[in-house]
């Protein structure tokens, strides 16, 4: 009896250990606005992916401090002119009232046009998925967004969700800070395919 416990003991924790998510080899780029970013989605996204090892660099049109919705200042790591998809494994936009400066942004439609034609990993949060809508790449694709922005997500070809995280292939989107958690751990799973 005693040992069915200890093997059962063993299989349990070997099991857990080895369904772990462990990013340590994962790159993931956020690229955030210069200005009023979502700082709940900001905060939540990159300690989730830290947390579980993946390397996190912020991307924005400035290195200098930018600041969130709710005060959050971050010293951002590169320049989006500077930014290749390829160098990543996932790229990954957070939301907040200034990510609409990127909705028809050319800089960052050619990242995540270049992310997609290497099928990484694409997130995007809040009133991002706009930018990816308008990018082009979420045409017949099923997508979430804060639902104030519905109509300019349809717009771009996605098909609305009203789930609050939605996966569709190589890209996922969030409805808003509430689903940040969420919307982390399934890019987290995403990268662990």
């Amino acid at each position: 009896m005693r040992k069915i416990f200890y093997m059962s003991l063993f299989f349990l924790l070997f099991s857990s250990v080895s369904f772990a998510q462990d990013l340590t080899s994962k790159k993931v780029v956020l690229i955030i606005p210069q200005n009023d970013f979502q700082d709940e989605e900001f905060s939540q996204v990159k300690t989730v992916l830290s947390n579980k090892g993946a390397t996190v660099k912020v991307a924005s049109t400035t290195t200098d401090f930018v600041t969130g919705m709710y005060g959050d200042r971050v010293k951002p790591d590169l320049l989006i002119d500077d930014l290749y998809a390829r160098d990543f494994d996932a790229v990954v936009l957070i939301g907040g009232m200034g990510a609409s400066q990127y909705w028809n942004d050319s800089r960052v439609f050619r990242v995540v046009q270049d992310a997609d034609s290497q099928n990484l990993i694409i997130g995007a949060i809040c009133i991002a998925p706009v930018t990816l809508a308008n990018a082009g790449i979420l045409r017949g694709k099923r997508a979430t967004v804060s639902s104030s922005d519905e109509d300019e997500l349809v717009a771009g070809g996605a098909i609305y969700s009203t789930d609050p995280v939605v996966r569709d292939g190589n890209i996922i989107t969030a409805s808003g800070p509430v689903a940040a958690n969420d919307f982390a751990e399934e890019i987290s799973r995403a990268l662990n395919r």
